[in-house]
């Protein structure tokens, strides 16, 4: 990775656009595609299809989620995302949908490394792309150890390795093959030394849809994006400028597709974006902000927090110090003041339609293959406008 902080990028604000769909277009500072390949050039890029997702809501009961969702689809929605932290479980939610739904994808996003065993989550997730007809995405990320140690009651150690071999396990199960396992952090069946000593070899009963489902690893490190672009179908990144994405994971990017499987085909990616479009949105920027501020600031310890390490690499060192001072004094107001206007922009899709089009269309160009929508308006109704719209952007953006 580049040593010194990423070149900072102008970004037009939607101020600078001209309002409606078509209009000059702006210039803007040329973007190095993540995506892989040996011919990397412009016209390749361009004909990449976007994918749009949602983040299924919480907001009412989840009958009513599970009917917008419905709603959703037949607005041309291709992924559904369910979340799973210290909440409801994510498994019971996904079945459900699967069940209401009959085109969309469904993922988990995410489920954490530690919370299952191994053998677990490959039953889960055979089981989810078995009720959902083939329609699952395995969405995998270590979380951090606030979670999985104050939650989960369990240590926090070894994620790259620990996620190497849980990846490994489940496609050994989905292979229907006798599961036997000897990593350095599992051991299946376990050895006698271990337990009683009666443990032995199995095999996964039911025969599973695919014998591959397809996997998503949430990773923000060189290393974890590394091994993600080595072991996964799909990256889940945080935070993606496209300006700046060559400079932050390009080289963990390559190191990665370096060892890769060609059987996993080319390297997904998939990326939130809060999502406002209209004339008068603008100032929806400003709900952007407290998410920004509790990730960079609050989200763990002081030198164990990914998101501030990333802001870092972004080029906003001082920036996301300040951030950190404020919101561990318990300033939250001025630390998502203090973040910069550069970093709330780039990372949104804020702004009139012609704007959003290009920022779309520079996404796609950067390699970006799924746009996970976070609507800021909050209705049912904004939602699916917002969908309705992102979807007709989207198709433009392939061509």
């Amino acid at each position: 990775m580049p040593s010194g902080p990423a070149p900072t990028v102008p970004l037009p604000s939607p101020s600078q656009r001209e309002s409606g769909g078509a209009g000059r277009r702006l210039s803007r500072a040329p973007i190095r595609s993540l995506r892989g390949g040996a011919d990397e050039g412009a016209d390749d890029r361009q004909e990449c299809d976007v994918r749009i997702g949602i983040q299924a809501s919480y907001s009412g009961g989840f009958q009513q989620t599970a009917a917008e969702i419905r709603d959703l689809e037949a607005a041309g929605l291709d992924v559904a995302l369910v979340s799973e932290v210290y909440t409801f479980d994510a498994v019971s939610q996904l079945g459900y949908l699967a069940a209401v739904t009959e085109r969309v994808e469904l993922m988990s996003a995410i489920f954490p490394l530690y919370s299952r065993t191994p053998a677990l989550t490959a039953m889960t997730a055979a089981g989810l792309d078995y009720v959902s007809d083939g329609r699952f995405i395995l969405g995998l990320g270590a979380s951090g150890p606030q979670v999985i140690e104050g939650w989960h009651g369990v240590p926090y150690d070894a994620p790259l390795q620990r996620t190497r071999e849980v990846v490994e396990i489940c496609r050994q199960v989905w292979r229907r093959e006798r599961l036997e396992h000897h990593g350095k952090k599992y051991e299946i069946p376990l050895p006698a030394d271990q337990g009683t000593g009666l443990g032995k070899p199995l095999k996964l009963i039911n025969t599973p849809v695919r014998e591959r489902v397809p996997v998503m690893l949430a990773a923000l490190g060189p290393k974890n994006v590394e091994l993600a672009a080595e072991i996964a179908e799909l990256w889940q990144p945080i935070w993606f400028q496209p300006e700046k994405s060559m400079d932050v994971w390009g080289e963990s990017l390559a190191a990665g597709r370096a060892k890769r499987d060609p059987a996993l085909g080319e390297l997904q990616i998939v990326v939130g974006v809060p999502v406002a479009i209209g004339d008068d949105v603008d100032a929806l920027h400003e709900f952007v902000r407290p998410h920004l501020a509790l990730y960079i600031g609050g989200m763990g310890a002081r030198g164990k927090n990914f998101y501030n390490d990333l802001a870092v690499r972004y080029g906003y060192e001082a920036e996301a110090e300040e951030v950190q001072d404020l919101y561990l004094s318990g300033k939250k107001d001025e630390a998502a003041a203090a973040l910069p206007e550069e970093l709330v922009r780039s990372v949104s899709l804020i702004g009139p339609e012609g704007y959003v089009a290009e920022r779309v269309a520079a996404f796609a160009e950067a390699g970006v293959t799924t746009l996970a929508l976070q609507p800021l308006d909050g209705s049912p109704e904004g939602r699916l406008r917002t969908v309705e719209t992102m979807r007709r952007l989207a198709d433009r953006a392939a061509g």
